[in-house]
């Protein structure tokens, strides 16, 4: 099995290698940070927004698709009293959103609630994570094949663009406060952001309660954000090393580096970095429900 999955890796890593080799055109030299900029595919602007369709964008349908298939075929397929391996991999990722997701962060009056938003962000963060290092022919860059322009293969992650990562954490950030709001009432709700101080620190104390606020947003979108950017460009760098020293003895060392971080990414960073973020969405909305707590 180990076997099987680090030739995977390898083969994950080698195949954009070749099609960046393949479109390279002499003076065009290797900059990993190419594979993160989003020139847009179709274009729609509506007022100052724009909409336009890019690599990000496909990667997120893409996403929501597989995430509702996985949904479906995991948890509402054929279940039965007997299950199988397919049915108890849907009741083991269940499991985890239910008793180490919601039961930890929500108040038991808010799981009936807020476990189906928490669970959802687990897998689809998941899911667009895992895509992110399964190489597809979603890149931007094209090689002609029987005279064909086809697009190369190639890795890219969702969720190494901030304004992904910002989406997602300005969901939980509204939910927290409205829920909060709507539990409590406005008053008692704002009133609970302010801990028992004499009041002349009040001027002090307020705003940075406001600023916590927000840091929140900031750390929920910035730390699935870094974690996912930076381990795509460790990889790229290292693979990349190969073109831009024009050594091919350097695959000696660069692949094997590159297949170490793949691996490390893929079992490790994709699942904990989904949990983190649905595990502090749910304890921001519980705390925001039960201040007191």
């Amino acid at each position: 099995m180990k076997r099987a999955l680090a030739s995977v890796a390898v083969l994950a890593l080698s195949l954009p290698a070749l099609a960046l080799a393949a479109t390279e055109e002499g003076e065009e030299k290797f900059d990993p940070s190419h594979e993160f900029e989003l020139p847009a595919w179709v274009s729609l602007e509506l007022g100052p927004l724009d909409l336009s369709i890019n690599k990000a964008v496909a990667y997120l349908m893409l996403g929501s698709v597989l995430t509702m298939l996985l949904g479906i075929l995991l948890m509402r397929l054929r279940v039965g009293v007997d299950p199988d391996r397919r049915q108890t991999a849907g009741e083991w990722i269940y499991e985890i959103a239910q008793t180490q997701i919601a039961e930890q962060g929500l108040p038991s009056k808010a799981i009936g609630r807020w476990f189906p938003y928490c669970a959802t962000l687990l897998l689809f963060i998941f899911t667009i994570n895992l895509l992110g290092f399964i190489p597809l022919p979603l890149s931007d860059e094209t090689v002609e094949i029987g005279g064909l322009d086809l697009p190369t293969l190639g890795i890219y992650a969702a969720t190494s663009s901030i304004s992904v990562t910002l989406a997602l954490a300005l969901m939980t950030f509204l939910f927290t406060h409205f829920e909060g709001i709507r539990a409590n009432g406005p008053v008692r709700y704002f009133k609970s952001w302010i801990p028992d101080v004499p009041k002349v620190m009040y001027p002090l104390i307020v705003p940075l309660e406001i600023l916590g606020q927000f840091m929140r947003l900031v750390s929920l979108s910035v730390r699935l954000f870094a974690n996912m950017l930076a381990g795509h460009m460790l990889i790229l760098t290292f693979i990349g090393l190969i073109f831009v020293l024009e050594s091919v003895a350097l695959a000696v060392l660069a692949v094997p580096a590159a297949t170490a971080f793949y691996l490390f990414e893929v079992i490790i960073v994709v699942g904990i970095q989904a949990f983190i973020f649905a595990a502090l969405s749910a304890i921001y909305i519980g705390s925001a429900i039960e201040p007191e707590h």
